[in-house]
């Protein structure tokens, strides 16, 4: 038995088959689950079958892909679900007034999750796609988040290796904690290339204003061909400050 497949319960395996397709694939075969999981074929059919029962998966010529009923899911997750309401206004009004992609990310582990992309017919060619995950060291929508977490968090990544996801990614602990110093010190962050060749960004961060914690945090991304990301940081302060205080209302109110 793989030790995957040992997992003590079935609520285990099942995250094992839904995390096994990633933001790139539409579906799936089955023998393509059992390797990426690990699990016997025998478990993995039977399981997928009740996944389909549950609207969980879908059942295509090819296999499986993620079922609707995951996103109704998604959508009554209530901290995201507020959050995207309040954003929504901001990331429309920062995308009017730039014209480039605009996102909102929120902390899960040593990742950024995209909550929300905003980008016209011209937007950038980013890796970044809402409910997709990138590293925080190497975005400026990551290293906005990374500046203000827990200083646990920031030992963990300046200690851990430092992927490089270009030739321009920052592998070096120093010079990123530097980086972070400064952001937490401006409120913006900078990315330069360091995720995707010919692409730059500038984030801030969503900080709740009781408690200063981040919530979450919001970016601007262009190609630098026609894009510099410095005379928009303060575009994108504003939306950040303005998604904090609204945030802070809406609790005041139901507090």
């Amino acid at each position: 038995m793989s030790s995957a497949d040992a997992t003590p319960t079935v609520i285990g395996k099942v995250m094992l088959i839904l995390r096994a397709f990633t933001v790139d694939d539409h579906d799936l075969p089955l023998a393509e689950i059992v390797r990426r999981t690990g699990l016997h074929k025998a478990t993995t059919h039977r399981l997928a079958g009740e996944l389909v029962e549950a609207r969980m998966l879908d059942r295509t010529d090819n296999g499986y892909r993620l079922s609707g009923g995951l996103f109704e899911l998604g959508m009554r997750a209530s901290v995201e679900r507020s959050l995207l309401e309040i954003a929504m206004p901001f990331l429309q009004d920062l995308y009017q007034r730039t014209r480039e992609t605009v996102h909102l990310g929120v902390l899960d582990g040593r990742e950024v999750m995209y909550v929300a992309k905003i980008g016209g017919h011209r937007q950038a060619s980013a890796p970044s796609r809402t409910g997709g995950r990138m590293p925080l060291h190497c975005t400026g929508i990551g290293k906005a988040l990374l500046a203000h977490a827990d200083s646990s968090l920031r030992r963990e990544v300046l200690g851990g290796p430092l992927i490089r996801l270009s030739q321009r990614t920052i592998v070096a602990p120093g010079i990123l904690a530097a980086q972070l110093d400064t952001a937490r010190e401006t409120g913006v962050a900078y990315e330069y290339e360091e995720s995707t060749r010919g692409i730059a960004c500038v984030a801030a961060p969503i900080l709740d204003v009781g408690t200063n914690d981040v919530v979450a945090a919001v970016s601007v991304t262009g190609p630098l061909s026609r894009y510099r990301p410095e005379p928009h940081a303060g575009s994108v302060r504003a939306a950040a400050g303005g998604i904090a205080a609204t945030l802070h209302r809406r609790q005041t109110l139901h507090s």
